[in-house]
């Protein structure tokens, strides 16, 4: 294996805060091997292409991966740069999940033009947000709101907001602020109120499996606290077959040497949030994970989880 790489080229879809993250990695590549020509190659993918129906409905969050992966495949690629939230949490052979960068903010963000919070929208206000996860704890606090679909990118979110098609809309607090729109935030929501999902607001690079070379240079990236809490979170989705379909929320915080993990299923109309938490060494983040899942699933997650027709434990 060479000791540098002297040419990589990064897949990355084609919205601008795809760019803004793969770009982010290009100069951190650039830094580390300033001798590498390192150069983008962007592409649409039909997550992308697809706006009329919700995610849950199209087959889910990895509908933005696979014309990257194919890229891996065929070699038109080296790495792929994810938004760590839209990478499937089954990642097999001959894909790799190589190194996860140190997070941004991952709170969610209430966005709006004529209001400071949720509690403060009238009843019968419209919220836009193109997350299960988000739509049940709104309506779990406030069932007088209606939570309408919003799809699209960042800038078509909040040009559907600027025409006053929502009172407001809930995005993730890293997108904004990476793209310099951290002004359009009104408030950033606590966890407590919504819980975040696995992996936001982390970048996750994949390769091959079969690609050491690329594993060893992509090294020096990594975050170890960012990957320890990503795999307890990732590891909760994982145990319970976590898809578009299920709204599912996982967030784990460093504690010195260790982790806390919170964890949440719901069901999507907010009737019933079934919530757990629990510390633990960040040596042993997946098994964290897989205990907290397992206590969802005692306490009824597992119902909810048949209702709504996903994989369940038994893909674990």
């Amino acid at each position: 294996m060479p000791s540098t790489p002297d040419k990589l080229v990064i897949a990355t879809r084609a919205s601008r805060l795809a760019l803004w993250q793969a770009e982010h990695v290009r100069d951190r590549l650039a830094a580390l091997y300033p001798q590498c020509q390192v150069s983008l190659l962007t592409m649409t993918t039909r997550g992308d292409q697809i706006l009329d129906r919700s995610l849950s409905k199209v087959g889910g969050k990895g509908l933005f991966v696979k014309e990257l992966e194919n890229a891996l495949l065929d070699g038109r690629a080296d790495l792929a740069v994810h938004s760590l939230k839209d990478v499937p949490v089954d990642l097999h052979d001959p894909f790799s999940l190589a190194v996860v960068l140190e997070r941004e903010d991952p709170r969610d963000a209430f966005v709006s033009n004529d209001f400071d919070s949720l509690a403060e929208l009238p009843a019968g206000a419209v919220v836009g947000t193109s997350s299960l996860r988000r739509e049940a704890q709104v309506r779990a606090e406030y069932p007088q709101l209606r939570v309408e679909p919003l799809r699209g990118n960042l800038d078509t979110r909040l040009a559907k907001l600027d025409r006053n098609e929502y009172s407001a809309i809930i995005l993730a607090a890293a997108g904004l602020r990476r793209l310099g729109l951290g002004s359009r935030i009104r408030r950033l929501i606590d966890v407590e109120q919504s819980l975040p999902a696995a992996g936001q607001g982390a970048l996750g690079i994949e390769v091959l499996l079969a690609r050491p070379d690329m594993h060893a240079w992509l090294a020096p990236l990594a975050s170890a606290g960012t990957t320890a809490c990503v795999l307890a979170e990732r590891s909760v989705s994982r145990v319970l077959g976590g898809s578009c379909q299920v709204p599912l929320a996982a967030y784990a915080q460093m504690q010195g040497a260790g982790l806390f993990l919170q964890a949440l299923v719901a069901e999507p109309d907010g009737s019933r949030i079934i919530r757990a938490q629990a510390s633990g060494p960040a040596g042993s983040a997946e098994q964290l994970g897989e205990s907290v899942a397992e206590e969802l699933l005692g306490k009824g997650a597992r119902a909810i989880l048949a209702k709504l027709g996903a994989a369940g434990p038994s893909a674990a």
